[in-house]
Order: structure tokens, then sequence, then C-alpha cells
């Protein structure tokens, strides 16, 4: 065994101790990529996510759904970490995030909506209702009607929009007030898409929410005017006259669009900026369409000049920005 001598332990050594360098250099570290995102993007959203971590390997895609008002005030008021903000109403990125000191520079709409109101076999009326007497059945004593909040969530300022269009559209005083009634605060959460289980356990007779969870999740919709359910773009002149009183001050009707921004210090821009990619792009907007939501092609964005260069090709100029 002595003839084992120096030169040969060097050999073993360097076929032993080699690999190991090998495989730790090319060990990626692992990323966590933050996103806060409005509660109705929960089912298309962990879609891209599992698309996303499958073609950036050793990353993980930390995602927390809400209020979109409730969780761009995470980021600017309780100063919590996030890579990327996704929310229901556009307007709630430059109202919050935008004023000074600001916590992000653009953003982009990747996907439309219409509210709406869902209901199952289980709901009072449910064999009467239609798109010509639902306002009268919801108002119906001992309808019991949900809702999210509208100061914490878009849909729920959304839908007080939409019930006030409904009043002038229908010529029909009271409509808002009538139906509201039927929708207490016991039947008010967060985000609307926590109500769910209570309307298929018969709970609730009927929940405001966004046509694309009633498609998501296979519920039976009433099919509302263009004119009333905030859907078109081409109508927003006309949604300006539906407004919401809330905590936050009045909110004025506009065009149901969703829109993404990166957060400024985020901890991973190059993360998140490969991720807004694939959500803009046509892997992503395919997700949304499949979930119910109507697509851009190719999505709007305001301020562009302050997009990362691989982002501003996927957009266009937001129409009046």
């Amino acid at each position: 065994m002595k003839f084992v001598s120096g030169p040969c332990v060097a050999l073993f050594c360097s076929i032993t101790v080699m690999p190991h360098v090998v495989s730790v250099v090319q060990a990626a570290e692992p990323s966590t990529l933050t996103i806060y995102a409005a509660g109705t993007l929960a089912v298309p959203f962990r879609q891209i996510n599992t698309l996303f971590e499958k073609n950036n390997a050793n990353v993980t895609v930390q995602a927390q759904y809400g209020g979109s008002v409730m969780m761009a005030k995470r980021i600017t008021g309780l100063h919590q970490d996030a890579d990327l903000l996704a929310v229901a109403d556009y307007n709630v990125i430059p109202k919050y995030m935008f004023a000074k000191p600001a916590h992000a520079a653009w953003y982009a709409g990747f996907a439309r909506n219409a509210i709406t109101f869902v209901y199952t076999d289980k709901s009072k009326y449910a064999g009467e209702i239609n798109a010509q007497n639902w306002y009268k059945i919801l108002a119906r004593p001992g309808v019991e009607i949900g809702r999210s909040n509208p100061d914490t969530d878009p849909s729920g300022y959304q839908t007080v929009q939409m019930l006030s269009l409904a009043e002038k559209f229908y010529q029909a005083p009271g409509l808002e007030q009538s139906v509201l009634a039927n929708a207490p605060l016991a039947n008010v959460r967060d985000t609307e898409t926590s109500l769910i289980s209570a309307l298929q356990l018969g709970q609730i007779d009927y929940l405001a929410i966004y046509r694309s969870d009633a498609l998501q999740h296979h519920l039976k919709f009433i099919d509302l005017p263009a004119k009333i359910n905030l859907s078109d773009p081409a109508e927003a002149p006309l949604y300006k006259d539906g407004v919401a009183h809330t905590k936050n001050g009045d909110v004025f009707g506009k065009p149901i669009v969703y829109a993404v921004t990166m957060i400024d210090g985020g901890k991973d821009a190059a993360l998140a900026e490969k991720y807004v990619a694939l959500l803009l792009g046509p892997d992503g907007q395919a997700v949304m369409k499949n979930n119910g939501f109507g697509a851009f092609s190719p999505p709007y964005a305001v301020h562009i000049e302050a997009m990362p260069a691989a982002l501003k090709k996927l957009v266009k100029p937001w129409p009046g920005s």
C-alpha cells in the first residue's frame, strides 16, 4: 500500500473535490418574488405563477391576494415589502403609488372585466330573475346580497357605481338604496371572493362580483348592459355619472381595467420585470382570457418612458395619457 504516494493522493483529491466545486458553481441561489394582487386575480395568477416558476429555476412566487386598495396601503402605509402590485382598478396605482414618496413610476393595463351579480339554484327567485327584472328581484324583502367593502376593494365601489348608473339607465329612483338595503354590513367582506362559499352554501342569495369569477366558478350570472357594467372603455364618459361615496372620498365610475406595476426598491427588479413580461406577453394574456377576462392586444401603459426597456416593447400608450 505504500506505493500510493503524493501524486496518487493528489489525483484522488482532484476526482473527489472537483465535482463538488462544479456543483457549487452551477447551483443558483434561491430567490423569492413577492406579489400583492387583487383577490379576483388569485385563480389566473396561480396559473401564471406556476409557469413562471417552471421557467425560472429556484424561484418561488409568494403572492398575497386581497382588496386592491388594502394591498396598496400595505406597501405605502405599512411599508411591507413587495416586488409587484396588481390591482382590479388601474386608478389605485396613481392614487396611492404615485403619491409622494412615490412607490412606483408606471403601470400597464393587462385585462378588462365587468361587474355582475352571481347566484345559484338555491338563491331566492333563481328561476325568475333575468337581465330585465334583476334590480326588482334584488330589492325584494328577505333577499340576502353579499358584496365587498367599497372602502378597501374596487369591486365594492364599482358595485355601487353600477347601481348608481342602473338607477339612471332604468329610470328607477331609489334603485341603488333599495338593493343595498339587502346587502348589510354583515354580508360585506374585504374581498368578495371570500363570500363565494357562502353563496354556494345558500347563506346568501346573490353576490356582487366580477364576470370572470362567475365563469371561473361556474356560477349563474346576470348579463348586465354594457352601459352600466363598467366593461366597455368606449362608455367611459357615461360611466363618470356613477359615483360611490367611500371613506377615501367619492369615487367616480371608470372602465374596469386591471393594472400592474413594479414597486420601486423591490428586492429583485430583474425577476419582477420577467414576471411582468410573462403577464403582458401571449402566454400570460392567454391565461387571463381563459379565465374569463377581456384582453388587450397589446396592453396599454402609462409613463412608458419609466418602464424597463424590455417591457416598453410589449405595450402602447394609454389613450389620453
